[in-house]
């Protein structure tokens, strides 16, 4: 994207397009091959698992009362509550997804390619035919492609348990928002793995990029909510607010404060996505619902009322790729 301000006189990418994939499939095969990642993977594996049990289990539990619990069941988006329900012992998938997902993200870009550095390999690297965008490109793709398999293995994995051990099929409606679903964690984790990379591009030791990455992912998980909430008392402060227009616009106003969050964008996302009867992510009031026919959103309306949250998660994954692309394509490269 932004190789030709650097190489404008490529006339034959063809070379440089098998040397791109080469740094792909090298970097891929890295990853199954590192004890880190594997470790990783499996952590995620035997925690969707277990959450895939306990929502199994209560469904279940749900269904064996009646025939008629069960064509309630049927009418009310059962697939979703896979991703969703718990029994109280065990998080549910989306629990896990939004807590563990950052982790691989940082795990596979920390190292990127300040590990490349301190091993003297990338000064070997760049001194190939090799447009140097390209490496930071490969890396990038590599760890994507990585994400993109997993989830929708795992994605596809509750589903062919869901209709194995529930024996009721999923609608298309709630197989479209279960892919839906599956882009934005691969969109989510994409953010975390841009932020690994650019602190590896920044730091030159990979242990001060990985305490950086995972510092701001405790910040935005545990701190950042804890912060608005000590904001809000004082925004919502009934004795500074004098109308309802007032309290509306405030309450927004904190809304808006946490969705810098990445883990509230995400979500507040997945949330309108597997929940079809969430209608707004703002405040209203009881006359904006006077009127209103109950029941689920459609797909196509749950999307429109998340495209600002997946927009903004798309955007801040734009800005750390562009800021690590720019400091990379800037910074010297010696040989040790």
């Amino acid at each position: 994207m932004f190789s030709k301000w650097f190489y404008p006189d490529r006339s034959d990418d063809k070379p440089y397009l098998q040397a791109f994939q080469a740094i792909v499939r090298k970097e891929f095969t890295d990853y199954l091959t590192s004890w880190r990642i594997i470790i990783l993977l499996i952590l995620i594996v035997l925690t969707c698992v277990g959450s895939l049990y306990t929502a199994i289990t209560t469904i279940q539990d749900a269904l064996d009362v009646d025939e008629e619990a069960k064509e309630i069941a049927r009418s009310s988006f059962l697939f979703l509550k896979l991703f969703t329900i718990s029994d109280g012992t065990l998080p549910s998938f989306l629990s896990f997804v939004t807590f563990l997902g950052p982790l691989l993200g940082i795990a596979l870009g920390f190292d990127a390619i300040n590990s490349e550095r301190n091993k003297g390999t990338l000064s070997r690297l760049m001194a190939q035919p090799i447009p140097r965008d390209y490496v930071l490109n490969a890396k990038f793709s590599a760890a994507l492609i990585l994400n993109s398999i997993l989830f929708v293995a795992l994605g596809l994995f509750v589903m062919a348990s869901g209709i194995l051990i529930l024996g009721i099929p999923p609608t298309l409606e709630e197989f479209l928002r279960m892919i839906c679903f599956l882009v934005l964690c691969i969109a989510y984790i994409a953010f975390w793995l841009n932020l690994g990379i650019l602190f590896s591009v920044r730091f030159k030791q990979a242990a001060t990029s990985a305490l950086a990455s995972i510092a701001i992912w405790l910040f935005f998980t545990l701190f950042y909510s804890m912060i608005v909430e000590l904001l809000s008392k004082t925004i919502l402060n009934p004795v500074n607010i004098s109308s309802t227009e007032e309290a509306l616009s405030k309450q927004e106003m904190v809304f808006n404060l946490m969705r810098l969050s990445p883990n509230y964008l995400f979500t507040e996302s997945t949330t309108t996505l597997l929940s079809p009867s969430v209608r707004t992510l703002g405040p209203y009031t009881v006359e904006q619902t006077t009127g209103a026919i109950a029941g689920p959103l459609p797909l196509s309306q749950s999307l429109l009322l998340i495209w600002p949250q997946l927009t903004g998660l798309i955007a801040a994954t734009l800005v750390c790729f562009a800021i690590s692309y720019i400091i990379f394509m800037r910074q010297e490269i010696r040989s040790k």
